[in-house]
């Protein structure tokens, strides 16, 4: 591939930025990508350390925070907003793909797979659209997944709560659309992150997957960042209700 060159979005400037699990994966790559393009970004995450180290990276501000816990989410973005102010965009890119079976699934597992990838992005957004309301404008990109969509087996619990990313979508976009906040589904396909790369991407499992692409490549990250940045911008202002496919043609 040839080296990219990639747009810079004027409307993000000094603009206030909440990313959820920014210390880490893509979500460390949104925070860099919103902070150089002049943003002011405030970000969560349970990984205190990494936090810490990603925050005096890009100077961005940091809230440690456990997000599957409501009232210590609810506590960290007000942090945020006290910093930064308050937000008009949120990220909610936190989650957690963990494999495993059907069958060994139990009803506090089931409740806890849906709490660390689905609830807090409700949450969040309750959090912050008070103040977009108040604003008149905003931005909520939500990261859904196209596991589902290909119907891949060996994580029920997670492709159920990405699946049902989807319907908060719309449905928040129909709520807040009156208020010109805008709510979007970024769909990822397999991204090739640290974290994919170390625990599940094989040779033989990579090539299955690039032969089920449209395009030859694997995909890098940064793709996802930038759609996040895309939808952010100004430039996005009539895109809202909608899933922003960077899966590389795969689904």
């Amino acid at each position: 591939m040839s080296e990219p060159r990639f747009a810079r979005y004027p409307s993000l400037e000094g603009a206030s930025v909440f990313v959820t699990g920014g210390a880490s994966g893509i979500g460390a790559g949104m925070v860099r990508a919103f902070a150089e393009q002049g943003a002011k970004v405030g970000f969560v995450d349970m990984d205190a350390s990494a936090g810490a180290s990603v925050a005096e990276e890009t100077g961005a501000t940091f809230a440690a925070c456990d997000l599957r816990d409501i009232d210590a989410l609810r506590a960290a973005f007000a942090e945020l907003a006290a910093a930064n102010g308050p937000a008009e965009v949120l990220v909610n890119n936190a989650a957690r793909d963990d494999r495993h079976t059907w069958e060994e699934v139990t009803p506090d597992y089931w409740d806890e797979r849906q709490n660390t990838n689905l609830r807090h992005q409700f949450f969040a957004i309750q959090a912050v659209a008070p103040d977009m309301i108040a604003a008149g404008k905003g931005s909520i990109i939500n990261m859904g997944s196209n596991s589902w969509m290909e119907a891949v087996g060996g994580f029920p619990a997670y492709a159920t709560a990405k699946s049902a990313v989807h319907g908060l979508t719309r449905s928040m976009a129909r709520d807040l659309g009156q208020h010109r906040i805008r709510v979007n589904t970024i769909v990822p396909g397999w991204i090739m992150t640290e974290r994919q790369k170390d625990l599940w991407v094989t040779e033989e499992a990579l090539a299955a997957h690039l032969e089920s692409q449209c395009l030859p490549d694997p995909i890098d990250p940064v793709y996802v960042v930038r759609m996040a940045l895309f939808l952010a911008s100004d430039d996005a202002a009539m895109c809202s209700a909608n899933n922003y496919m960077v899966e590389a043609g795969s689904i």
